[in-house]
């Protein structure tokens, strides 16, 4: 079996993305409890809320990523 190499720029950029699914999910949190008037100490109670949420969203992502090379991929032949 071949061994691979994930270079520091690749972990970096994932890192990256993973923080911004993590921003993204707290302006989540923080609209919904504009929205619906409850106390600001759910930001830190629904945490965990906020931490599925951005698995979600980097799996959503990642699932769009790995449909655009593979498009690319066909399209290249």
């Amino acid at each position: 079996m071949k061994d691979t190499v994930i270079t520091a720029d690749v972990k970096r950029r994932e890192l990256w993305i993973l923080l911004a699914c993590f921003a993204v999910a707290n302006v989540i949190n923080w609209v919904a409890i504009i929205k619906f008037a409850t106390p600001w100490y759910e930001v830190f109670s629904q945490i965990g809320y906020v931490v599925v949420t951005t698995c979600i969203l980097y799996a959503l992502l990642w699932v769009l990523r790995l449909g655009w090379r593979l498009l690319k991929y066909l399209t290249r032949k």
